[in-house]
């Protein structure tokens, strides 16, 4: 089922490709996964090779490269990372929920009274990810799109960003927080099969196949009874969609130029 509903989503196989168009230079292409792991790092065949001749390096969000400036960034605007109406987590959930997710915290050795005010976007990024990532990432390693970022400020090249830190979070702030809330139990109830999930979208991603990462993801958390469906579409609307449309607005007169390497999430590219 999985594999059927992955056919039918375009370019939903490839996470490098070629921009080409005549009397322009080549410009390149390279989803990516938001992670540490040394097989993503090691980028697809030519990759390595399109940075090195591109004059300009494209990312998401520049501000990946300075933490300073990305913790300024955030700070700005802390409607977008925390409850600032004097609420707490706790206040959205339900007794029930509230354990699962203090039991949960307390497994990654976090106390939910030190991160009680976050919004659950924030909290989802602490707990969706395995052991070994947040090791590495602790230990000062660079995912992947800041890693060929940070190569290309080392070589003297130009690196631009195609949002800003704020407007990703708006993104996520735009989407009801009842939906947020039911993904990060959902996440926690998974519990050590997310291991399961973040290997299974490697395994995808290092063979290309972009297109079966949402079909997975719905096949291992499918809709509870009663599940507010339109939930899923907004989040593929306003997460995917309309920040492609921003993206591609934003890449085109860079690409008018020729000689650019672009690299983002590899959930845009179908």
């Amino acid at each position: 089922r999985i594999v059927a509903e992955a056919a039918k989503t375009p370019n939903g196989k490839g996470i490098f490709w070629k921009i080409e168009k005549a009397g322009v230079s080549p410009s390149y292409l390279l989803g990516t996964m938001h992670v540490t792991d040394p097989r993503v790092l090691a980028m697809p065949k030519g990759a390595s090779e399109a940075v090195a001749e591109a004059s300009t390096i494209v990312i998401e969000s520049d501000e990946i490269l300075d933490e300073k400036k990305a913790a300024a960034a955030m700070l700005m605007h802390p409607e977008l990372t925390m409850f600032t109406d004097g609420t707490t987590i706790r206040d959205h959930l339900s007794a029930d929920d509230a354990e699962k997710l203090e039991a949960g915290l307390k497994a990654r050795g976090l106390a939910l009274a030190a991160v009680a005010r976050m919004k659950p976007w924030i909290l989802s990024s602490f707990v969706a990810l395995p052991a070994c990532e947040l090791a590495r990432k602790a230990s000062g390693a660079s995912f992947l799109d800041k890693h060929v970022a940070e190569d290309a400020i080392k070589a003297g090249k130009k690196v631009v960003g195609l949002e800003t830190m704020a407007e990703q979070l708006q993104a996520m702030a735009a989407l009801p927080v009842e939906f947020h809330l039911q993904a990060l139990i959902e996440t926690l109830e998974l519990g050590d099969k997310m291991d399961d999930i973040i290997e299974t979208m490697t395994a995808l991603y290092l063979a290309g196949d972009t297109g079966m990462t949402m079909p997975m993801l719905e096949a291992v958390a499918p809709s509870k009874p009663g599940q507010d469906e339109s939930a899923y579409a907004a989040f593929e609307k306003r997460i995917v969609t309309d920040r492609n449309k921003i993206m591609a607005e934003r890449a085109a007169p860079l690409l008018a130029d020729g000689k650019v390497f672009i690299a983002v999430g590899a959930l845009h590219l179908p």
